[in-house]
């Protein structure tokens, strides 16, 4: 798509090196962009991985399974247990049963997220109910007619030391698995409560800048009716369609560029309905994707200030609105006379609400920069922001 419009009967003027710097500015862009895809494509990864873990059970299955049919009875041959078998098979029995128990223990009670929560009394019940148990295990009755040759007594503190040995494997094991978990549980959560954050100040944003949008608005049509002008009814149908995109928009993230556009594009006819011959707009948007998405009224804060301080009626201003999507990159351009100064030191609020959008939207992606030429009496505005 190329749609160049000129909303006057001049020619739109050139503004020299645009293109030059836009190239550079998207360039730089698109390599620090690159950089932060692959980070964020392995924390998705592992973001993905880990909810698995709660959401699908079919992870923390692998894991039991690993533990259960792996490493337990790899741990369990470090000892001779196959002549334990047949001098104390009861022994081992009641060993290899005792140590699954203590492992699927320590996975239902998840001893870290106790202690997030400030479980410690639970905590302390396991942990000496689990060391009971361990320390009844160590007396378990060894038959005195073994036809092992050693004593008896060095017999049984053998079996207690291979007791305290497996419970301590089995603890660091069950405990580091929960860890792990507990910390991968902690992050998400962190990142949701981040993004639930971001999206309220995303709200906020967009309830503060379409207020700002209606009273300009209405202001305008309050002028065509004052003055009985006939192109009332004209202004009225192109405000009612611009209120019905911003009604079914308001709870959007994104849309077609197209539609930003079109929307743009009647707001500057909207206003140009109550300018003079004095006042130039020139409006031109050129795309070569139309379905490339963008937030919905992201750019019209920046057409407002245009009109709203480069415009006369006495003397002879120009505005200029230039929307370019090339290569997945956006080019926005405002260029205006400055016909009526700002109060000094008093903000933006509209600019400064996107400043702070941009940010949440597309962090480290997007260049703004405000140009004031004293002399010539004009204001720049460029944005550019790597869409994809």
């Amino acid at each position: 798509m190329n749609d160049g419009n000129v909303l006057t009967n001049d020619n739109a003027p050139a503004f020299g090196g645009m293109r030059t710097k836009n190239y550079l500015c998207r360039n730089n862009l698109m390599f620090n962009h690159s950089k932060r895809y692959r980070v964020q494509m392995l924390l998705e990864g592992i973001k993905k991985i880990m909810r698995g873990t709660a959401a699908y059970p079919g992870i923390t299955l692998c894991v039991d399974l690993l533990f259960c049919l792996v490493i337990l009875p790899l741990t369990i041959l470090l000892v001779p247990v196959d002549k334990w078998f047949v001098t104390q098979p009861a022994f081992v029995v009641t060993l290899v049963i005792y140590l699954y128990l203590l492992y699927f223990v320590y996975r239902k009670v998840n001893i870290p997220s106790l202690f997030m929560r400030k479980r410690y009394g639970r905590i302390i019940m396991t942990v000496v109910t689990l060391l009971l148990v361990t320390e009844l295990m160590t007396h378990f009755p060894l038959p005195e007619n073994s036809h092992s040759k050693l004593p008896l007594d060095f017999r049984r503190h053998l079996h207690s030391q291979t007791v305290w040995f497996f419970f301590l494997i089995i603890s660091g094991f069950g405990l580091a698995i929960e860890v792990t978990f507990e910390l991968f549980r902690q992050m998400l959560a962190r990142q949701e409560i981040e993004a639930e954050k971001n999206r309220a100040e995303l709200a906020m944003y967009k309830a503060q800048i379409n207020p700002h949008f209606l009273f300009n608005t209405l202001n305008t049509l309050y002028g065509l009716v004052i003055t009985k002008s006939d192109q009332t009814e004209s202004a009225f149908v192109k405000f009612s369609n611009i209120l019905k995109y911003m009604y079914h928009n308001a709870s959007v993230e994104k849309i077609d560029i197209k539609s930003e556009i079109e929307y743009i594009r009647q707001y500057v006819e909207l206003q140009q309905l109550r300018l003079n011959d004095h006042t130039k707009v020139i409006f031109e948007s050129s795309t070569d994707q139309d379905n490339i998405k963008i937030p919905p009224m992201i750019l019209i804060t920046f057409v407002e200030n245009a009109f709203k301080y480069g415009t006369s009626s006495s003397e002879d201003c120009t505005i200029l609105i230039r929307i370019v999507v090339e290569d997945g990159t956006l080019l926005f351009k405002t260029h205006n006379s400055i016909m009526r100064e700002k109060e000094q030191d008093t903000p933006s609020i509209g600019i400064e609400n996107c400043r702070k959008r941009l940010k949440l939207l597309y962090p480290e992606r997007f260049t703004l920069l405000t140009e004031k030429d004293e002399n010539k009496r004009e204001f720049i505005t460029k944005l550019i922001i790597q869409l994809s």
